[in-house]
């Protein structure tokens, strides 16, 4: 039997972020486990690799001048400069992902979150918060790959991030990893069937003739089978 409606089959444009240390990274590597129909967008920086970050697979590490040179040649959907730092989304791979029916991921800055909202309002925002700035602040600090100074700007941005939290969609608390990778799921999950996407209500021949038994002014007389 032909289903009722059809919805669009255009994946989503999911975009996540949240302070330094709230642990986006680790919700996106259990959904990217979890759920086979998402594609991460690898962002570019200019920040040093920490720890073992490899070229390609957790970002593509970029000179100044390369990114900069990238920039000014339209090739990122967004890019914002963070703690001294580049940041920027390649557009590549981007819509041919979204047109073959793939979620796209893009783990981002809020800056940029913020520049792909202008451009893409129906994007799904959702912003990942720590249980508890302590917890925040221990999360910088146990990473162990950066100055003090470094930490404590971080930090500081926190606190000033956490008020760009109105501004998207969700909001989820990383305090247990594998709740908080359930309820981003859950959340892409709701989304697929939010009325927007319905692109036509189709009504075959059998709905047809039950809607003509329906209206017809004899209705009492007529046994109806369904």
């Amino acid at each position: 039997m032909n289903e009722i409606i059809r919805t669009s089959k255009k994946g989503n444009l999911i975009v996540i972020s949240g302070p330094s240390g709230a642990g986006k990274n680790t919700i996106v590597n259990g959904l990217l486990k979890k759920n086979k129909n998402i594609w991460l967008s690898i962002s570019a920086t200019t920040r040093l690799p920490r720890g073992n970050e490899k070229n390609g697979i957790d970002y593509f590490f970029l000179s100044r001048k390369e990114f900069e040179s990238k920039i000014s040649k339209r090739e990122f959907l967004e890019y914002a400069e963070y703690n001294g730092n580049y940041y920027g989304t390649p557009k590549s791979n981007i819509i041919e992902k979204l047109n073959s029916g793939v979620d796209v991921i893009l783990e981002i800055e809020i800056q940029g979150a913020l520049k792909i909202k202008n451009l893409i309002p129906n994007a799904i925002f959702i912003f990942i918060l720590p249980p508890s700035m302590s917890e925040l602040i221990k999360r910088l600090t146990a990473r162990k790959t950066e100055t003090k100074d470094k930490i404590i700007s971080r930090f500081r941005i926190a606190y000033k991030e956490i008020n760009e939290v109105t501004k998207y969609n969700y909001v989820v608390i990383n305090d247990v990893v594998e709740d908080a990778v359930s309820k981003v799921n859950s959340i892409l999950i709701s989304e697929k069937c939010r009325v927007d996407r319905i692109e036509e209500v189709y009504l075959g021949n059998e709905e047809e003739e039950i809607h003509e038994i329906l209206v017809d002014k004899n209705l009492e007389n007529i046994d109806i089978d369904i």
